[in-house]
Formats: structure tokens, C-alpha cells, sequence
């Protein structure tokens, strides 16, 4: 199965998009790795679903897929994105993400996420264990969107916005 840079591949521009989303994506899941190694029960899944309840539609504005950007192209362009986010599958792009879908989402990873819940309670070899499941579950889902982005801006042959200034917190 190809990344996300390799799906890219050929584009400068959607390569760099990818590297930007990929270091986004990177600190929040080391922010979800922190918040599944607390024993607390649910925290995780509540930080986690917070986090990409954030994550998903800053990675949408940065490939050109909000709906508020969706909205503004042309009726033709805006049927070719429609068209190739179901060739896609995508259930989050161009859509506004709410937690409800961000647990639907999360679903996909229901057994790590029922095994992570079970490791935090192990002292500290299973709080490791659950920091590494959490991180790797928010980095999973995070690399699985930028794909279905790549792919949908490939398909649908959509021009990336500019960059959006580099800010010093994100």
C-alpha cells in the first residue's frame, strides 16, 4: 500500500503538502500518546477524539477540502471533487467534522482501542504500551485521511490553496 508522498509523487507542491500535514499530524498524536499513558478510563478516547476533531479539518482546509472551499469552485470543479471523494471512500472530506464522526472514524481501530484501554492499567510497562497504541492509532487514521486528500486533489486535478502562514503554536 503506497503513502502518502508516494502517492504524490511527481508534484512537488502536493509533496510538500504532505510533509506539512504529516509534522501537524505528528504532534498531535505525540499530544494522544501523552493522554493515553494517564489511567484514566475514557481520557484517551475523549483527547483523542478532540484531537482529530481538530486534526481532520485542518488537514481538509490545507488540500482545498472544507466545505466552506468546496463551496467557492465552480459547479463543475465541485462535481469532480464530489465525484472522486466517493471514488474514494472518504467519509470526513468536505463535510464538517463533529466528534460523532470522528468516533465513527475511530471505529476502524475499535480493537487497538479496547486493547490500549485494557494495557494502561498495567503499571508502567502498560502505560508505554498504551502511550505507543495511542499514537500509532492517531497516526494511522491521520496518514489514512492525508491519502484519501492526495488521491481526491490528484482525481479531481484541484489546485491547492496557498500555504497557510506558518504559525509559531498549532
Amino acid at each position: 500500500m503506497p503513502t502518502a508522498l508516494q502517492l504524490a509523487a511527481g508534484d512537488p507542491a502536493l509533496q510538500a503538502r504532505v510533509r506539512e500535514c504529516r509534522r501537524l499530524l505528528n504532534k498531535r498524536a505525540l499530544m494522544g500518546a501523552a493522554a493515553s499513558a494517564v489511567p484514566l478510563p475514557g481520557l484517551d478516547w475523549a483527547v483523542d477524539a478532540a484531537l482529530l476533531t481538530r486534526l481532520l479539518p485542518e488537514i481538509n482546509a490545507r488540500f482545498g477540502l472544507t466545505p466552506e472551499q468546496l463551496a467557492r469552485l465552480p459547479d463543475q470543479k465541485r462535481h469532480e471533487v464530489q465525484k472522486s471523494v466517493s471514488v474514494v471512500g472518504s467519509v470526513v472530506i468536505g463535510r464538517l467534522v463533529t466528534r460523532d464522526l470522528v468516533l465513527q472514524v475511530a471505529r476502524t481501530l475499535g480493537m487497538r482501542m479496547t486493547a490500549r484501554q485494557a494495557a494502561k492499567y498495567v503499571p508502567m510497562a502498560g502505560q508505554a504500551v498504551a502511550a505507543m497504541m495511542g499514537y500509532a492509532a492517531l497516526r494511522y487514521l491521520g496518514e489514512e485521511h492525508i491519502k484519501d486528500c492526495v488521491r481526491v486533489v490528484r482525481e479531481a486535478r484541484l489546485a491547492l490553496p496557498a500555504p497557510a502562514p506558518t504559525l509559531l503554536l498549532e
